[in-house]
């Protein structure tokens, strides 16, 4: 088989993208052998290690030991003062991969780089939820329309396979509703606070663990559920919503009171994702703490866990549970993305 290049650009050098570039490392000569394409890696662009160029691609195991050794690249050759965006307009690669930092108001500047590689005929993967939750439809239009690929398999769930068992396995199968536990960090803080742990001393050791950010408001109140309900939405129902038209509450105000009360009628409290169609067509979303019976499927989603369960006329409910993912399952949700681009 003839081997050809594919140049990829990663912005975002984050846990997330090391783990991706190291599943490319290690999966270099099986992705040769089995799709036939040498994959290399021409720009890096982050926020605070610095940003790399090299069209012939960059030595991934020298940017990953740099930063372990000095919290940034070292390579001199290749380091460059271009900017992500200027990157993004006019770097040498074949496939944006899109993993900065979410921006769950606006999506920006994801959209933006996202726009740009499209004008240069470029495909897209994507991490970020942001442009899938603020403006999906004219993304998915602008690629359909200039036979380009966008997948976005790492946006909800990391990479478990929610949008590809729709898209290659619900064939025909129309979707009227999505619910689930999509915040992982919440469930986790609900079912600490059930077993009586102190509410500051959950927030570090999840800080500690990795999965609960310094400023956790996006978390707690909802936000980032709502994003991801909304990217679910789009994608799953074309229902062409942004996060601002979820009704949202987050778990801020509930009390361990609460959770004690609950747990006497027999329920736990979850903070649960919704979102269905109207007799009149639109799809309404939603996200809020509400009770769960015990013997319910949702109650024993612990920890970091989370399930979406897909609603169609066809194959009735079908639920995906995500057993406390790693970051490795983050770079595997991209990964598999590019296996999709290689393979189609």
């Amino acid at each position: 088989m003839e081997c050809k290049t594919k140049k990829l650009a990663l912005l975002g050098f984050g846990n997330a993208g090391q783990a991706f570039a190291k599943l490319l490392m290690e999966k270099h000569e099986e992705i040769i052998e089995k799709y036939g394409f040498d994959v290399v890696v021409t720009a890096v662009a982050t926020n605070s290690k610095g940003n790399l160029v090299c069209e012939d691609g960059i030595d991934l195991h020298k940017a990953l030991s740099d930063i372990d050794e000095f919290g940034r690249f070292m390579d001199e050759k290749n380091i460059t003062e271009a900017d992500t965006m200027k990157i993004v307009s006019e770097a040498d690669y074949d496939v944006l991969v899109e993993m900065t930092p979410l921006n769950i108001f606006t999506g920006q500047p994801a959209i933006s780089h996202i726009e740009t590689a499209f004008s240069r005929g470029k495909d897209v993967i994507t991490a970020n939820k942001g442009p899938v939750a603020w403006k999906f439809s004219q993304l998915n239009k602008t690629a359909r329309d200039n036979n380009l690929k966008f997948y976005y398999e790492t946006t909800v769930m990391d990479g478990t396979p929610v949008f590809n068992l729709v898209d290659k396995t619900l064939m025909m199968a129309k979707v009227t509703e999505v619910s689930g536990i999509l915040n992982s960090t919440t469930n986790f803080i609900l079912e600490e606070l059930a077993k009586g742990a102190e509410y500051e001393d959950i927030m570090s050791r999840g800080r500690r663990m990795g999965f609960i950010e310094a400023d956790s408001a996006m978390d707690i109140e909802g936000y980032d559920a709502a994003a991801k309900i909304t990217a679910l939405l789009n994608v799953l129902m074309d229902a062409d919503i942004t996060p601002d038209m979820v009704d949202r509450k987050g778990i801020e105000d509930i009390t361990v009171e609460d959770i004690k009360a609950a747990d006497k009628r027999g329920n736990v409290i979850k903070l649960l994702c919704k979102g269905v169609r109207d007799e009149k067509g639109n799809v309404k979303a939603s996200v809020k703490p509400e009770e769960v019976p015990k013997n319910h499927m949702l109650a024993s989603i612990d920890s970091t866990t989370s399930v979406v369960s897909i609603t169609t006329d066809l194959m009735k409910t079908v639920s995906i549970i995500e057993h406390e993912p790693e970051i490795e399952q983050t770079a595997y949700g991209v990964f598999g993305d590019l296996l999709r681009v290689l393979s189609e």
